[in-house]
């Protein structure tokens, strides 16, 4: 495994050695790690969701109006 060195603010370390206290992690470079796979898995959903709606077709403009009272209908008011 490839190491890396990183400096932080020593409010951001005292978050990450706060957070491997809990006992979720075992050691700073687990929280990391894990930070970095949920950016990952963020930024892919996220890209997913884009190419899907530009794949959904042209888009049409929206009633404010009746978006409005659907919203009002659902929530009773």
């Amino acid at each position: 495994m490839a190491s890396m060195n990183i400096s932080l603010p020593d409010e951001m370390k005292n978050w990450v050695e706060e957070n491997v206290q809990t006992g979720r992690y075992s050691n700073a470079s687990d929280y990391v790690r894990d930070l970095i796979r949920n950016d990952h898995k963020r930024l892919q959903t996220l890209r997913v969701a884009l190419i899907e709606g530009e794949n959904s077709g042209k888009s049409t403009a929206l009633d404010f109006e009746a978006f409005i009272a659907s919203k009002k209908k659902l929530m009773k008011l």
